[in-house]
């Protein structure tokens, strides 16, 4: 601990034994939150928005001096708590907000922009055994540009996401050997240079920290190595060229590399923080109080204590402004005279009318959520599509359970042709290649299935738990009623895979995209474009010849969290609303455009990477000629109340404001479980189980698709992705736009053209979702 840590502990301690000594005389029932002597005899009871220096010993042993206000540390103050952790800086409302020094026990320290209670912002962390980091944090991660000094001599220049090296940087090793390129969750990924010491080198390709693919050995002396690199033996290929010098290395082994030359290339896991400063972070009962009291403060004493406040901190509004605190700190109310307030003071009133009344369509959707139903109907002995399922499942198993060489993901263009096909007999009485079954006599196609069977790796799909889901003892459940398209809708028992019935020019559509598809989601892994796992064909035998073609699709709303509410959207007004009320609103039911009510704030990081997969995807569908397509998105509210209505982020905190004295941080659920559960953290991507809040909207008319927002904000969990990619601008459409066309608005209608249907889609999805300031 520095000299200055260990002269303030020292000259606290005695304060600290008295103030605890005094304690024991008074009441079990005294609050924590007691003055010092030195403080006025009045200061318990704080002018609403009054600022002044304090100095405060609490029961539990922690300390506070600094400017202090409403009841919390406003400005700027000094908290050491009894632990030995010290934090000296910038408060806003009870949270560590803006520049500021935390220190702990260990000789740690951090010194950097702080947001909420968090490390964010640019930031130095200094481990106690000097595992140095600068650069950018967000939330407690290491995310954006930085650079690491490891306590091994180690050290790492580059881009970092969510506490781990990703994207482009550069490595160096104690030893002298470096890495240049690609990085993707801690491992070298994508194209990257590895230089060792001795002055060798490899350009080319990485996976998960090995070379995969295309690369090539250089030695010092000027003789390369040329091939595709693979972990395992057989799946290397590659030739060797010498250089003119007499020397060479024709007995070298390229797996060489793999077994020697990387051993000591180990990316270093450095100093793990013992506590985060948000998990420091006190409850203080200063937010709940002062949203009671204020909308009777109308005197001028109040005017007066928002001037000095706005003094206090550079961060909040002068005294003619109405902001008292951070929008996570304060909103609006659902009821009550706050919530009126609020809207007067913030400008609001111009969405009343003229008249002073608000209009009913502006009025707060009133949403309750219903309890939670399983989707479809079992598909049990005696239904019409039982035959159909066990042809299907048959087909799976026999499929997926063909042995097949080891593939490498770069596929021959071979594999995408469209001729690519197998036809397989299904006997009752079974044959050679298939099992007797209890199922009429059918015939089973597979299109292009080594193509499908590389994506399902690409995926990560283990082919025996794909088996299992779709071919195991359970049945498969059959959506009530079948798409707009006419297609039937079927789902494994698990909900993990979706299959859907296609029409012969839906099929024409997948082949024809299945190149470009391919090379699209193995470049782009976050993509939100639906995921294709298989494309088969049922042909029955006999007179009927029917042929029923279908897909396998993963359901994108398989996740641990309720859906409360789906929203089908895209971009479009005509027809985009959901003729329901509200009260018959439930989780199964898909709502359109105009039903929407929120903007979906997202944090920074995933909000600049979603509006970047969105302009790749749209760009995609745009090159194939697809339209018509939708964002599909669920919405899990994260907490409810027992009469089924979502708390507001005020309302929750105002609850958790009731507890003083618990230290936990009073953020969103969201955000605490992405701190303090690493398996959450883990499954969260862009599109899926993605923490977010929602923020309410209202709309001054019925054609208006994105209304103003209110105020009034949720935390929720965000699951969504791109769907119905496989409709082109055909003959059909064209002939649908230039029909409705006559009849309606055409920038209103679905069916236009690709081109104004992506920059259309665009449009409206950057406005329903936006950055969380």
């Amino acid at each position: 601990m520095s000299k200055e840590l260990h002269g303030i502990v020292k000259g606290w301690e005695s304060k600290v034994r008295k103030a605890q000594a005094a304690a024991k005389k008074k009441r079990a029932g005294v609050s924590i939150f007691g003055t010092m002597s030195v403080a006025h005899v009045d200061d318990d009871l704080d002018n609403p928005g009054e600022v002044y220096h304090a100095e405060k010993v609490f029961s539990n042993g922690d300390m506070y001096t600094g400017q202090w206000a409403d009841n919390c540390p406003n400005g700027h103050g000094k908290y050491l708590w009894s632990d030995g952790c010290m934090y000296v800086g910038e408060w806003v409302r009870g949270k560590t907000n803006g520049k500021g020094k935390f220190s702990w026990p260990s000789g740690a320290t951090y010194e950097g922009q702080f947001k909420n209670g968090y490390m964010d912002g640019e930031g130095t962390y200094i481990g106690c055994s000097n595992d140095t980091y600068r650069g950018s944090w967000v939330f407690n991660m290491k995310h954006g540009r930085g650079t690491k000094n490891y306590t091994n001599g180690d050290h790492y220049d580059g881009n970092w996401r969510r506490g781990r090296p990703d994207g482009q940087g550069r490595y160096q090793w104690n030893n002298g050997n470096q890495y240049i390129g690609q990085w993707r969750n801690g491992k070298m990924n994508g194209s990257g240079t590895m230089i060792w010491a001795s002055g060798n080198r490899y350009d080319g390709c990485w996976e998960d920290g090995l070379p995969k693919g295309n690369g090539t050995y250089r030695w010092l002396d000027g003789s390369f190595y040329v091939g595709v690199w693979s972990e395992e033996p057989k799946e290397m290929t590659g030739t060797y060229y010498p250089s003119t010098s007499q020397i060479g290395h024709f007995d070298w082994d390229p797996q060489e590399v793999y077994i020697n030359y990387l051993k000591d290339c180990r990316i270093s896991r450095g100093e793990k923080i013992s506590v985060f400063p948000s998990q420091k972070m006190v409850n203080w009962p200063c937010e709940g109080e002062f949203l009671q009291k204020q909308p009777t403060l109308k005197n001028s004493r109040v005017n007066v204590a928002r001037t000095k406040r706005a003094s206090a901190d550079g961060r909040l509004s002068s005294a003619g402004g109405t902001s008292w605190g951070s929008e996570s700190d304060f909103g609006s109310e659902t009821n009550g005279q706050m919530g009126r307030g609020r809207e007067d003071d913030e400008g609001f009133g111009s969405l009343r009318s003229d008249d002073g009344d608000t209009s009913k369509r502006n009025r707060h959707h009133h949403i309750r959520i219903q309890p939670t139903k399983r989707q479809g109907r079992t598909i049990t002995k005696g239904h019409r599509n039982y035959e159909l399922m066990l042809n299907l499942q048959l087909g799976i198993r026999h499929s997926v359970g063909r042995p097949a060489p080891a593939q490498s993901l770069d596929l021959r263009t071979t594999a995408f042709d469209t001729r690519e096909k197998l036809w397989t007999k299904f006997p009752p009485e079974g044959s050679k290649y298939t099992p007797p079954h209890q199922s009429c006599d059918f015939r089973w196609k597979d299109y292009c299935p080594l193509v499908f069977r590389t994506l399902r790796k690409l995926f990560k799909v283990d082919p025996a738990d794909y088996m299992i889901s779709i071919c195991g003892n359970d049945a498969l459940r059959e959506l009530s009623s079948p798409g707009k398209s006419g297609s039937f809708f079927y789902l494994t028992n698990d909900d993990k895979y979706m299959i859907k019935t296609m029409k012969k020019a839906e099929v024409k559509v997948l082949l024809r995209m299945l190149p470009a598809y391919y090379n699209h989601v193995r470049a782009f892994e976050n993509t939100l474009i639906a995921k294709f796992y298989g494309l088969h064909c049922v042909k029955l035998t006999g007179s009927a010849q029917k042929k029923v073609r279908f897909v396998i699709m993963g359901n994108l709303f398989c996740t641990e969290y309720a859906i409360h509410r789906r929203f089908d959207l895209k971009g479009s007004s005509h027809g985009r609303l959901t003729d329901k009320p509200e009260s018959e609103i439930d989780s199964t039911t898909t709502l359109k455009d105009l039903d929407l009510n929120f903007i979906f704030r997202l944090q920074k990081i995933w909000f600049q990477e979603f509006c970047r997969q969105v302009d790749r995807d749209c760009d995609f569908l745009e090159q194939e000629r697809i339209m018509d397509y939708s964002l599909l998105v669920g919405v899990h509210f994260r907490e409810v109340s027992q009469s089924g209505e979502p708390l507001t982020c005020e309302a929750r905190s105002s609850r958790a404001g009731n507890t003083p004295g618990k230290s936990t941080p009073r953020l969103s659920k969201a955000d605490m479980d992405l701190l303090f559960d690493p398996s959450r953290c883990a499954s969260i991507r862009l599109g899926i189980s993605m923490p977010a809040r929602a923020e309410a909207t209202v709309r001054k008319n019925d054609f208006e698709l994105i209304g103003e927002p209110t105020g009034e904000f949720y935390d929720i969990v965000l699951i969504f992705g791109i769907i119905d990619i496989l409709q082109d601008y055909d003959i059909s459409k064209k002939l649908e736009h230039a029909y409705k066309s006559i009849q309606f608005d055409p920038t209103s209608i679905s069916a236009v053209d690709p081109r104004q249907y992506s920059r259309r889609f665009r449009d409206f999805v950057f406005k329903a979702f936006t950055e969380d300031s």
